[in-house]
């Protein structure tokens, strides 16, 4: 039976243009279901295609300074980190880096949530394209992502885009894509990155993590060692969701440790049994 402990490596406040809830909501939280470490990682997606319906601007300066009260306020109490989640676009990787490298960030999730200045959430994304084709896309732009830009510490969310596929059958399959994901898998192995396991695919109804058990697995026969657990919490009641599962999944693909950050580097826990 698989004892649960909290480290939760992805999640979001009302710093991130799609969530409402406080920082120290969050924490009070976590504090509640005795967390060990929580790392905020809220969103900084510059040149994002804002719509009335949805904006990533964020406040660094006040989002740095409040987690700085915040952590002192309750350090007696919870582990605090402090995070973000860049989304990547190939024409902002020399801001994206000098930004990254103002703020003493403890971790950094690089994602894809735009392709070709398109946000796959839209349906402007999947005109004249078939899911082979949107899927194929969105995946050669994360392999030119993790070829051309380093500074980030884990991958979030690989198969973010089935989330809102346009298609009956939403899933990204290993086996369709099995080359392009293999590169983009070696190439962060390669580079001393990392892959998270997201449990929000649990919340959504697909009944897996993003990504999907196949892309875990491919990715620990690969050599990949590097994983964080993450919930992409964006209410309180979301944090750590089904992180008992996620154990189960890792240890499944063949991993005996998760891995946390601090400083921007990886330490290891053993996974509990």
């Amino acid at each position: 039976m698989f004892k649960i402990s909290y480290y939760d490596f992805h999640t979001h406040t009302s710093f991130s243009g799609d969530c409402k809830y406080t920082m120290e909501t969050m924490i009070q939280q976590a504090i509640k279901h005795k967390f060990v470490k929580l790392c905020f990682t809220d969103h900084y997606d510059y040149d994002y295609p804002s719509t009335p319906e949805l904006a990533f601007d964020i406040d660094l300066p006040n989002y740095h300074k409040s987690f700085l009260q915040l952590k002192a306020k309750y350090k007696n109490q919870i582990k605090l980190l402090f995070g973000i989640e860049v989304g990547l676009q190939p024409h902002i990787y020399d801001i994206t880096k000098q930004t990254i490298d103002s703020y003493p960030f403890d971790f950094v999730i690089a994602s894809t949530h735009v392709v070709d200045r398109l946000d796959p959430y839209f349906g402007s994304y999947y005109e004249n394209k078939t899911k082979k084709e949107a899927y194929s896309r969105y995946l050669e732009d994360i392999y030119h992502n993790v070829t051309h830009y380093d500074d980030y510490n884990v991958y979030g969310h690989l198969d973010y885009i089935i989330r809102y596929g346009h298609y009956d059958d939403k899933k990204l399959y290993y086996h369709d894509h099995k080359e392009v994901i293999d590169k983009i898998l070696s190439r962060i192995i390669e580079t001393g990155h990392g892959i998270e396991l997201n449990t929000s695919g649990y919340r959504k109804n697909f009944n897996e993590p993003h990504p999907n058990i196949d892309i875990i697995k491919r990715y620990r026969q690969l050599g990949g060692e590097i994983i964080t657990i993450g919930s992409d919490a964006h209410y309180p009641e979301h944090l750590a969701y089904n992180f008992d599962i996620a154990y189960e999944v890792l240890h499944d693909c063949g991993f005996k440790y998760f891995t946390v950050f601090e400083k921007r580097k990886p330490d290891y826990i053993k996974i509990p049994i």
